[in-house]
């Protein structure tokens, strides 16, 4: 008996197969990065310090230990009032206890109220005005019209890093 030897090709995968493997590959590769960046994230947690964070000012009290510093309002550009308005450049952050995970998503869900006090504030104020005030009356100001806005808890002191009024 003959034994009959089978032939097999073993043909090349085809354009589809390819590219499915190497969107496949990519997937992976994106998966591995977003779990390695919240591993990380999780491990690494700092208190919210980090550029742009302001130095205390004035009489206000510095930061406990267990306080964090929140700075999620950003950098503020807002126009004074009539009749020649100026720009204000303002960047706002205050401690905070980060432990307190209900009042910390309230202050991140308030970031654009807090944005927008604030741009309605100076708009309300001539650039003379403004410029009459002083640095610890501008934030009490804002403390109040921040704090107006808080259900949860309530923000003790604010910090700027930047504060200049450009004509």
């Amino acid at each position: 008996m003959a034994q009959k030897q089978e032939r097999r090709q073993i043909k090349a995968p085809g354009p589809a197969a390819l590219i499915s493997r190497i969107l496949a590959v990519i997937a992976i590769a994106l998966a591995l990065i977003l779990a390695g960046g919240t591993i990380y994230a999780l491990a690494f947690r700092g208190k919210g310090v980090g550029p742009g964070t302001a130095a205390p000012a004035g009489d206000a009290p510095a930061p406990s230990e267990s306080d964090g510093m929140f700075t999620g309002i950003g950098r503020i550009r807002a126009s004074t009032g009539s009749p020649e308005p100026a720009t204000v450049i303002l960047s706002i952050a205050f401690p905070y206890p980060p432990g307190d995970r209900a009042f910390s998503e309230e202050l991140a869900a308030c970031v654009g109220d807090f944005r927008s006090g604030a741009a309605d504030y100076f708009a309300s104020l001539s650039t003379e005005e403004l410029r009459q005030k002083d640095e610890a009356a501008v934030k009490e100001e804002l403390l109040g019209r921040f704090n107006d806005l808080l259900r949860l808890g309530q923000i003790t002191a604010l910090y700027f890093s930047d504060y200049l009024i450009l004509e």
